[in-house]
């Protein structure tokens, strides 16, 4: 009986949740037909999108993991560039805007997923400020290493180099990420439906991780390591598990804030854009999902 309760409140606070993004989707919409948004409010609507995903994605591991991570733009920034790439090399062989943009949007979170297991493997098995100082370096690496790479996609496939005059590119062909200046030349595909549909994407995934039995481990494992593993749970494993889908959705978030702007710099994704990230989440409260604080008490 207890457990169908917690699945019913579980159920009602998530539908809580869905229906204040769908309203305030609503809302948003409602003011831009009557002329209320200004076009600099207009132009902020994708960049809020895409922190509201990051926020909730680090709130995966702040929150509900129990761990500290500094390099949450780097993640954003892999899914950023990665994305730029697929959405110019599919711009001739699919014309479909929306189809673009997701497949785009899918390829920015599978490499950033891949950069989340490739740290999460070394890292994962530290604690506290140290885990915080690595993942603050990966940041700071990732936008190192962006600011050396050239990408040029022609009608022979992508061309990647350190330097731009190394890249010979065929008539026709472009440069679509050039070092320090970063990408230029973007389509613009984003758009405020988009962000809408990827905050509730977001939300649906990082609900059921925690209402879940792995999503149990993961907090069982933040509120005491010693006895989570002493009955035999992983911690390695569940950090894992959270950390790399905190890092798909900050993929995917900073493939539609990418995809909304002409030109993206690597500078945009430095220490700063991590710590405001942070802030939101701790200003927001740690772990405080609507449906988490009821299902809670």
């Amino acid at each position: 009986m207890k457990k169908h309760t917690s699945m019913n409140t579980y159920k009602q606070s998530a539908l809580i949740s869905y229906a204040l993004v769908i309203l305030a989707y609503i809302a948003v919409n409602l003011l831009q037909a009557g002329g209320s948004l200004s076009s600099s409010m207009q132009g902020q609507l994708v960049p809020i999108c895409c922190y509201i995903v990051m926020a909730v994605s680090l709130n995966l591991v702040v929150g509900i993991s129990g761990e500290l991570s500094l390099g949450h733009a780097g993640f954003m920034s892999v899914g950023a560039f990665t994305s730029v790439i697929a959405a110019a090399v599919l711009q001739e062989m699919i014309p479909v805007i929306w189809l673009r943009l997701a497949i785009s949007i899918l390829v920015g979170g599978l490499f950033a997923g891949i950069a989340g297991v490739l740290i999460g493997i070394p890292t994962l098995r530290l604690r506290g400020d140290y885990l915080a100082i690595v993942t603050l370096a990966f940041g700071e690496i990732i936008k190192n290493i962006l600011n050396i790479i050239y990408v040029g996609v022609d009608s022979a496939g992508i061309h990647i180099a350190t330097a731009s005059e190394k890249i010979n590119l065929l008539e026709g062909g472009k440069m679509v990420i050039k070092g320090p200046m970063g990408a230029t030349g973007i389509t613009k595909l984003s758009s405020f439906t988009a962000g809408f549909i990827l905050i509730l994407i977001t939300l649906f995934v990082v609900l059921n991780l925690i209402n879940s039995r792995q999503g149990r481990a993961i907090m069982a494992i933040r509120d005491n390591r010693i006895a989570a593993e002493s009955v035999g749970l992983s911690i390695t494993r569940y950090k894992m598990m959270a950390f790399v889908t905190s890092a798909i959705l900050a993929g995917m978030a900073g493939a539609l804030f990418a995809l909304n702007y002409s030109t993206v710099a690597p500078s945009k994704f430095n220490f700063n854009t991590s710590i405001l990230i942070l802030v939101f989440v701790v200003l927001g409260g740690m772990a405080s999902v609507v449906w988490y604080e009821s299902t809670r008490k």
